[in-house]
């Protein structure tokens, strides 16, 4: 059996980047489409780093552009840096540049990480309030649960900003928490496992071929990516031919 079919949820292989975003914009539209019909609303969490750019670019742009109900989204983040929001380094700046300040969603429903506060924890706190008072309870828990979670995959198997090792991990009773990774900036807010395992919808967008130890972990559940396994809801994989053929 291909090592690629081992990977929990659904996977999707596309020839190139190009094809990927055509694939992803046309799956997160639908499942926008259907969960405004059902609650009026699309509660989504964006992703940061260089993959999900040409994403954002293209839900901007014409036909999808077009295509969206923008005044029914309600923006969240995965997982924040800790730095101000017009940093080049910001998850925030980047979803800004390339997506949100080109799209007509109201700027009331874009909720940023508030990463450069001196109190991190405070900030960590701050945003899970945030989620339990927007976004519908799941489980005995209340765990808030959004419609989508867009994620990526770095090279040493972290999502968000849950990096091996690290006590983000463990963290089961908070929504968001201080996270911590193993290269600049290090401070960082992140969502918890339970919220990512609430998700309605979770997509996996991995390109190029540096990702083959990161996926191998994921196979075989020693990277906290395969920590990703959501309860009720749908988990999907979009890989370009690059990082499907390295493994």
């Amino acid at each position: 059996m291909s090592e690629i079919a081992r990977l929990p949820g659904l996977v999707t292989v596309h020839e190139d980047a190009a094809d990927l975003v055509e694939a992803v914009a046309g799956w997160l539209l639908d499942i926008e489409f259907a969960a405004i019909t059902a609650t009026g609303e699309f509660r989504i969490a964006l992703t940061g780093g260089s993959t999900p750019q040409p994403l954002y670019r293209a839900l901007a742009a014409a036909p999808w552009r077009d295509r969206a109900r923008w005044g029914r989204w309600n923006v969240f983040f995965g997982d924040e840096r800790a730095c101000p929001p017009d940093d080049p380094r910001s998850n925030y700046r980047l979803a800004a540049g390339t997506l949100l300040d080109l799209v007509p969603v109201p700027a009331e429903r874009v909720h940023r990480m508030r990463a450069d506060l001196a109190d991190l924890d405070a900030a960590a706190s701050e945003y899970s309030t945030l989620l339990a008072a927007t976004c519908p309870a799941s489980g005995p828990a209340a765990v808030p649960r959004l419609d989508c979670i867009l994620l990526g995959l770095g090279e040493n198997g972290h999502t968000a900003s849950l990096f091996p090792g690290t006590p983000a991990l463990r963290v089961g009773d908070r929504w968001a928490t201080r996270g911590l990774a193993d290269y600049e900036p290090h401070d960082r807010i992140t969502l918890t496992y339970p919220v990512l395992n609430a998700a309605a919808h979770v997509a996996f967008l991995v390109t190029g071929a540096t990702k083959t130890e990161a996926l191998l972990g994921v196979i075989r559940g020693t990277v906290p990516a395969a920590g990703v396994r959501p309860v009720d809801g749908e988990l999907r994989w979009f890989l370009d031919a690059a990082a499907a053929g390295s493994i």
